[in-house]
């Protein structure tokens, strides 16, 4: 047992990084595996405190970082190597995308350290051999960004690397596939993209998508209040801010570490949740003592959102087909003390129990989150055109169903995370089509919203123009009742 603590020991966080990067390519989502493998970052040669918060950030990085770039990574890659890809070994790949990642995206690390630390991984992992390419790759690569005017390493954030890159890789004139390849998104994705804005408009889009994430917090009216959450945070030396339009939100402007253990989660002061999806509960606005139905309401965080607005009184359904989504949205209704939720495990196609006894009901349905992709760093290589359409007829489906839970006067809010028009759109225009007693409400002149509204009523989060995740979302009131 002593044996096994001394090896454990000298686990590095790149090679922890590796083994995550291993199991992301054999099909494990990028999160789970980064889970597995973070318990052993506290175990290194480091220090106690500091030091160990810092390999747990290099490895999320690194796992994150790979995974997000790793069309560019594979790109640069096949055009330094001789051999053709089907050639090498799929390991060496993962353990050449550390190396280039951290030479291109990581300014903290000098340029000697990612080599000389890529080799060794090599060695250990079997490629002794082959630590010699390993090397001379990596070299090389140095070479051509001084040559093209650069040192690389600036960040995740910027376009200073597209441009280092752009200098010494041959891309293709075609605008779809030049901008895959700089910021790494699958050629379906930048079209889709490029139809709605423009290639000018997609790349701002491409280089906001690939930035680290921002955390948002949304403060509970009912335990505490902004100024009290901000006293705290700053006690513990988190500097956040307040967003415009947003009465309930905080963004975290400093890294706090292990958020759960900042001052007020335990007590319920408040909640994660990205200002985006904050804007929804304050688009539904659910009044006190109403019934509300939160058709797929999993993992919870509109729920309680919904809750708060409404005083915690009335009654709010949160439904969802999938009892392990709504472990988290019972702990969370413990930790904040709500009592008006009621929850019902269940398929909202199927629940007609529900039929026309809500004052409103939100949709929050199941997308590809193509809004969100900074946030899931997997998600890009995970959705096709295929899954799109699959989800498209699952989101027509559900609002044709949940809209007879509305009363005649009522609302139903249809909300995605993606950027998708056949999942926002035309899943409207359809139900419209067919359902002559709804109507578009127009939320233009609300001071709230009106930076978000379109000319079809509808409100659209685009996070290059707004800073935060995209999202679609749309008022929709039942003028009568055809059912």
């Amino acid at each position: 047992m002593q044996h096994q603590k001394s090896k454990n020991q000298n686990i590095s966080p790149r090679q922890l990084a590796f083994v995550a990067l291993r199991e992301v390519h054999k099909g494990a989502y990028a999160d789970v595996a980064l889970d597995r493998v973070l318990p052993k970052a506290d175990i290194t040669d480091g220090e106690i405190g500091a030091n160990r918060l810092s390999d747990r950030r290099l490895v999320t990085e690194l796992v994150y970082g790979c995974t997000r770039r790793q069309r560019t990574l594979d790109t640069i890659i096949n055009q330094l190597a001789t051999k053709k890809p089907h050639q090498q070994p799929k390991d060496l790949y993962t353990i050449l995308h550390l190396g280039l990642y951290q030479l291109l995206y990581q300014e903290r690390i000098p340029p000697s350290a990612a080599v000389n630390t890529t080799v060794e991984l090599a060695k250990e992992n079997g490629f002794a051999g082959l630590a010699g390419f390993v090397n001379g790759l990596l070299r090389q690569f140095i070479r051509l960004v001084e040559e093209g005017g650069g040192q690389g390493g600036q960040g995740d954030t910027g376009n200073t690397n597209e441009i280092l890159i752009a200098s010494f890789l041959q891309l293709p004139e075609n605008p779809v596939e030049r901008l895959g390849i700089l910021h790494s998104f699958p050629d379906w994705i930048i079209q889709v993209w490029i139809d709605q804005f423009g290639v000018t408009e997609t790349e701002k889009l491409c280089m906001w998508m690939n930035q680290t994430p921002t955390i948002d917090l949304r403060v509970n009216p009912l335990r505490s209040d902004l100024k009290t959450v901000e006293t705290a945070l700053q006690a513990v030396g988190v500097s956040c801010q307040r967003l415009p339009h947003l009465p309930q939100a905080l963004r975290l402007l400093s890294h706090p570490g292990q958020i759960q253990n900042l001052p007020g989660f335990s007590e319920g002061w408040w909640s994660i949740q990205d200002s985006s999806a904050q804007l929804v509960g304050h688009f539904l606005d659910p009044q006190p003592k109403e019934v509300v139905i939160d058709a797929c309401a999993a993992p919870g965080g509109k729920t309680t959102h919904i809750a708060e607005l409404m005083q915690d009184t009335g009654k709010i359904w949160a439904c969802d087909r999938t009892p392990s989504r709504m472990r988290k949205l019972r702990q969370n209704i413990q930790r904040l003390n709500l009592k008006s939720i009621e929850i019902c495990v269940d398929d909202s196609r199927n629940l007609p129990q529900f039929h026309n006894s809500a004052h409103s009901v939100l949709l929050d349905a199941p997308c590809s989150g193509l809004g969100t992709l900074h946030r899931h760093a997997d998600a890009r290589w995970r959705q096709t055109p295929e899954s799109v359409q699959e989800l498209s007829v699952l989101q027509k489906e559900l609002i044709s169903h949940t809209s007879t839970f509305v009363k005649v006067g009522g609302i139903l809010i249809y909300a995605t995370c993606t950027l998708h028009p056949a999942e926002n759109e035309a899943v409207i225009e359809s139900f419209l089509a067919e359902n002559p007693d709804w109507k578009i409400e127009n939320s233009s002149q609300d001071i709230c919203f009106s930076g978000y509204s379109t000319s079809q009523d509808w409100l659209k989060v685009l996070p290059h123009q707004h800073d935060m995740d995209g999202f679609f979302m749309v008022r929709l009131r039942k003028t009568n009742d055809s059912g």
